[in-house]
């Protein structure tokens, strides 16, 4: 019974683990910039870039299990996941902007929470987009 369970929740738990992997790298990043008197939107932005990276390769062969194919392949779904994550960025530029600038809320609490937010859009996104099985196409 445990591992049917696994077997059909494997790509939510993995993504889940990346997720907290992608999520140690986000605030890690912003809360360095930011503790070395960084402006938190450019650490947010740098953040961003980097997170999506170590997001764009552990989903790509561990969550939504897309092997690499052709080099056109990996491209367009590269570029799908970094057009999907932009929206998202933008969903964290403005959580960070109404949590740190209007609600003088502490920048990790911000960070943390907005992460929550971010990490749920993400999977729909990629699971809608960007991984999709080749006949979804």
């Amino acid at each position: 019974m445990v591992r049917e369970l696994f077997v059909k929740y494997k790509s939510i738990i993995a993504y889940l683990f990346w997720g907290v992997i992608t999520t140690i790298v986000n605030i890690g990043v912003f809360m360095i910039w930011f503790q070395l008197g960084g402006n938190y939107q450019v650490g947010t932005v740098l953040a961003w870039f980097l997170s999506v990276l170590v997001a764009f390769f552990s989903n790509k062969v561990w969550v939504f299990n897309s092997h690499y194919g052709s080099f056109s392949d990996t491209l367009r779904e590269l570029v799908s996941f970094f057009g999907a994550r932009l929206v998202t960025l933008a969903m964290d530029m403005l959580i960070t902007w109404i949590g740190i600038s209007l609600l003088h809320w502490d920048a990790l609490v911000v960070k943390i929470l907005d992460n929550v937010i971010v990490v749920i859009a993400n999977y729909v996104l990629s699971k809608l987009f960007v991984f999709r099985k080749s006949k979804d196409v």
